[in-house]
């Protein structure tokens, strides 16, 4: 059995909110043995939503559709709808009667525009709408069921799960069971990852697995089929397992987990306490690391130092060094790390990055892209390990890289991994 969903919102087809109503229920379906034959969005557009509508109950048995449910004037999927049945719009009384209530509930007068979130093609049923004004629709066009619900993320998951998940249960026996997950892993090439997955890749094996890249960061994903729902989890943590040993020690956690969420658990695990000295990526790694609940654990502040009178000032680079070397050099990047380790107190683990981002700065010898990134832990406070970065790309996407490069890095050594597979290839030698 396949699906087809549709996105309805000028919003989404210009790019001001991204749709991540598709991507969730294309995994609820998949839970359900349901294949998604195509995602579509579209602006509020009457006549064009009424001829994606048609066009999709052609296209499969089952149409999900989010969005375009409001009260204002382009919100026109209602009408849509019924264009595409060739049937007018009524007024449920039960629907109008539950918005006049909530907003009764909340103090605030209904304003007669509200009335229109009521009104559903005949021969059509309402969906109930508990979490807000935006009731749902259940269709029948031609040999397709349709599916209309409201475009909040909340207001739409939680009517999936109430109203149409059931729906779809009595005959998941028959279609079979589609599992889904994610292996996430930074420092290997696209390539690389291809070479180390080998057979695991091949297009007719079962589990599928196959790669994305989105920010430097390769995704594997699986895709395990089988009749019933133990065969296919056994298929897919099978698979699973394996791809995690083939891309250890670079692979650092399944489906949601970020690199820096390992990071922390990795910290808190071993009891240590982190901070940071930051040039070129501004405060980017202390960032990601806050940006996980409970990282006030494991974290125990932050240098920007920026100029090189603050590298002195902050963290006792010695203004020679400086002079000598440049800041974008392994000796500062190793005093950054000796330093904000000796300074800020409680920090077990110091990471460093000092770098050029561009797009200016470069030079013949330290073109845009050179990055140097230093790690000094307190059982060895008078070493570092240093990582030499050539990156490419715009100034975004460099400061990017070595914030996760650093915390990939900082990873590996919690982990007693080397670091040899991080270092950028030799360049090579002209004759």
């Amino acid at each position: 059995m396949h699906a087809v969903i549709l996105s309805i919102g000028d919003e989404l087809a210009l790019g001001q909110t991204l749709d991540t109503n598709s991507a969730w229920l294309a995994a609820r379906l998949a839970e359900h043995g349901i294949g998604c034959r195509y995602h579509q969005t579209l602006a509020d557009d009457r006549a064009a939503v009424t001829e994606a509508i048609t066009r999709a109950a052609d296209d499969a048995p089952l149409v999900l559709i989010t969005g375009g449910l409001g009260p204002t004037e382009d919100d026109l999927t209602r009408d849509a709808l019924a264009d595409a049945l060739g049937k007018p719009l009524i007024l449920d009384e039960p629907s109008l009667a539950r918005i006049e209530a909530m907003f009764a509930r909340r103090g605030r007068p209904m304003a007669q525009r509200n009335r229109v979130q009521a009104m559903h093609p005949a021969t059509t049923r309402v969906i109930p709408n508990p979490n807000g004004t935006a009731p749902g629709i259940r269709a029948r066009l031609r040999r397709a069921t349709l599916f209309v619900m409201p475009g909040v993320p909340s207001e739409m998951r939680a009517m999936f799960k109430d109203a149409v998940a059931p729906e779809l249960d009595p005959a998941a026996g028959q279609r079979g069971v589609i599992l889904t997950a994610t292996v996430n892993t930074f420092g290997r090439g696209e390539s690389d990852v291809a070479q180390l997955l080998a057979e695991l890749m091949d297009r007719d094996r079962n589990p599928k697995v196959g790669t994305t890249v989105t920010d430097g960061l390769i995704t594997v994903r699986i895709r395990s089929e089988a009749a019933e729902h133990d065969a296919a989890r056994q298929a897919l943590d099978e698979t699973l397992h394996e791809v995690e040993r083939r891309l250890a020690p670079f692979a650092f956690g399944r489906d949601d987990r970020t690199l820096e969420e390992a990071v922390v658990a990795l910290l808190r695990a071993q009891g240590l306490a982190l901070t940071t000295a930051e040039s070129c990526t501004g405060g980017l790694v202390a960032k990601l690391v806050t940006d996980v609940p409970g990282s006030s654990e494991v974290f125990a502040g932050g240098y920007v130092c920026y100029a090189n009178a603050a590298k002195q000032a902050m963290l006792g680079v010695d203004a020679g060094l400086l002079a000598a070397e440049g800041a974008v050099s392994q000796p500062v990047a190793e005093q950054l790390a000796r330093g904000a380790l000796a300074r800020c107190p409680g920090a077990s683990v110091a990471l460093a990055v000092t770098g050029i981002a561009g797009p200016g700065g470069g030079t013949h010898d330290k073109p845009v892209g050179t990055v140097y990134v230093a790690l000094a832990s307190a059982d060895a406070a008078d070493q570092a390990e240093t990582l030499p970065l050539r990156l490419t790309g715009n100034r975004q996407t460099i400061r990017d890289r070595t914030a996760k490069t650093a915390l990939q890095m900082l990873r590996l050594h919690l982990l007693g991994e080397s670091l040899d597979p991080l270092r950028p290839a030799p360049a090579p030698r002209h004759a």
